[in-house]
C-alpha cells in the first residue's frame, strides 16, 4: 500500500505557501498608494505566485487525499494568517478570533479522527 505521507506533507507545505501569499498580498497593499500600483508591487506579485504554487501542490494532493479531508484542512491557513497578522502588524486577536481558531483546529481534528 502506498504511503500518503508525501501528499500530506505537500498539503501542509501548500497551506503554508498560501498563508505566506496572503501575507505578501497584505504587504503589497500597504505599500501601494493606488490600486494600479498595488498590482505592480513586488510583494503583490510574489503573493500571487505563492497562490499559484499552492494551487499546483493542492491539485497533486487531490490525486490521493479525499477532498472531504483536504479541503477542510486548508482552513488552517486562516488560523496561521490571523496569528501572523497579530505579530507582524499588531492586528487584534480577541476572544472571537481565538474561539474561531480553536473551532478550526477542533474541526480538523474531528475530520482526521479514525
Amino acid at each position: 500500500m502506498e504511503s500518503l505521507m508525501p501528499y500530506y506533507v505537500m498539503l501542509i507545505v501548500g497551506i503554508a505557501i498560501a498563508a505566506g501569499g496572503q501575507l505578501f498580498l497584505k504587504t503589497g497593499a500597504m505599500r501601494s498608494a493606488t490600486g494600479l500600483m498595488q498590482f505592480l508591487d513586488a510583494y503583490t506579485i510574489l503573493g500571487l505566485v505563492c497562490y499559484g504554487v499552492s494551487a499546483v501542490l493542492y491539485i497533486i494532493v487531490l490525486k490521493k487525499i479525499p477532498l472531504s479531508r483536504a479541503y477542510p484542512t486548508v482552513a488552517l491557513s486562516y488560523a496561521v494568517v490571523a496569528i501572523a497578522a497579530h505579530f507582524l502588524w499588531h492586528e487584534r486577536i480577541g476572544f472571537s478570533q481565538i474561539a474561531g481558531i480553536a473551532f478550526i483546529w477542533g474541526g480538523i481534528l474531528l475530520i482526521y479522527r479514525p
